[in-house]
């Protein structure tokens, strides 16, 4: 029995290292949750800031809108002004016009005085009546022309005051509008700048929003992969189990055969010799496993090898040629997901258990997928043809191998160039 048992060994410890993975990536899904929901709870943070922002902007919408309205009303006021101005300065040039006259009146007063030899001798005009009636007129004439003269003074000074204070007035008014309209200009200045921030925060939130929305479908599609990761395991768990007791039954059956051959043997011996010696049984065959146990998935030149690339880690290398190029399973196992990715393009993950190690291998941006999720495929199974889809840049093969699960961060990637024969 102990030799069966060390027969099987191997089988046993392939099936404990498979629950093992199977508690890794339980480990990895629980983990993906919590981080789902902490992202989730930081969209529903980045979506009540939004509605904060959106509320802001809303209330300067409104004080532009209700500035713009001032504007434009203080604009009519100053047109209106304006009017008021262009007839004021009609009637300034009506005083203008009048006052010229009156200059042009006193000039030709003074220099008729200037050329009589200076003023009217009042005294003289009188003296010089030749009977009262004519005195009478004389004195009429003259309080008729002082008073003239006293009120062309008066009108011309009356004129000029009116002159001034109109002017003043329209200057005044304009002023006084120019710096309304200029202080709303500035208030709406103001709040097109603030509705500007407001409008970039705004952005900067959807942006946010958008890549922590992008980064939860990330998970999600993480997610989805370890569920099926791990349904895989459990199909490998299964149909590792289901071998291990076949083979258990064929070599119990195969031990009895054996043993009744060998008694059969020796009854045959004991009977036609007397006896003779017990012949070997013959050694168990044994199938060989090469040194990797995996082969290229695909034929052409290898274009980009793992590492840093573009400030991230290239999980795997880039196999290019040109035409229609199939694609392989490098090894035996269980394809686990066959999907459409956004940034791996038509992609295929297997499942593979050699030399009681766990393995996955990753083929990615390929034309079209020609397996599905669960089927059991062998190595050199056609899996699609060669592409250009997901994130890309000209057709090759994406091709990556983890030694163990599959994880987002790919922390068990290695150089498959170090497995390839």
């Amino acid at each position: 029995m102990s030799g069966l048992t060390a027969a099987f060994s191997p089988q046993i410890a392939e099936a404990n290292s498979n629950q093992e993975k199977l508690k890794e990536i339980q480990e990895k899904k629980s983990q993906n949750l919590q981080e789902r929901q902490q992202k989730e709870s930081e969209i529903q943070g980045v979506q009540e800031e939004q509605d904060k922002v959106a509320a802001e902007i809303k209330r300067l919408d409104t004080a532009v809108s209700d500035a713009e309205n001032k504007i434009e009303a203080k604009q009519q006021e100053i047109d209106q002004t304006k009017e008021n101005i262009a007839k004021l300065q009609e009637e300034i040039k009506v005083l203008e016009k009048r006052i010229a006259e009156r200059d042009k009146l006193l000039k030709d007063r003074v220099k008729a005085m200037y050329q009589n030899g200076g003023t009217v001798d009042y005294l003289d005009v009188l003296m010089g009546a030749k009977s009262f009636g004519d005195f009478l007129e004389r004195v009429m004439a003259l309080n008729t022309i002082a008073e003239q003269d006293k009120n062309i003074l008066e009108e011309h000074k009356a004129d000029k005051l009116a002159l001034e204070e109109k002017k003043a007035e329209v200057e005044a008014q304009l002023n006084d509008l120019e710096q309304k309209l200029g202080e709303l200009e500035k208030l709406k200045a103001d709040l097109n700048a603030k509705k500007a921030e407001k409008d970039a925060l705004m952005k900067k939130l959807e942006k946010q929003e958008g890549e922590l929305h992008s980064y939860v479908e990330d998970l999600k599609e993480n997610a989805e992969t370890l569920s099926a990761q791990e349904a895989a395991v459990k199909k490998e768990i299964a149909r590792q189990k289901a071998a291990a007791e076949a083979a258990a039954r064929k070599a119990a059956a195969e031990k009895a055969a054996r043993e009744a051959a060998a008694a059969k043997k020796a009854s045959s011996s004991n009977s036609n010799s007397g006896g003779g010696g017990n012949e070997p049984a013959p050694a168990p065959v044994s199938s060989h496993v090469g040194n990797s146990g995996f082969s290229w998935p695909t034929s052409g030149r290898v274009t980009s090898q793992i590492g840093s690339r573009w400030n991230k880690f290239h999980a795997g290398i880039d196999i290019a040629k040109s035409g229609s190029v199939p694609v392989r399973a490098a090894a035996a196992g269980t394809v686990f997901r066959s999907y459409l990715s956004g940034s791996y393009g038509n992609v295929v993950f297997i499942t593979h258990y050699i030399n009681g190690q766990t393995y996955t291998t990753v083929y990615a941006h390929m034309r079209n997928r020609a397996v599905s999720q669960g089927q059991t495929v062998s190595a050199g199974t056609y899996l699609g043809t060669m592409g250009n889809t997901g994130h890309s840049f000209g057709q090759h093969l994406h091709f990556e191998l983890h030694k163990g699960s599959w994880n987002a961060n790919k922390t068990n990637a290695v150089n498959p160039l170090n497995y390839l024969p």
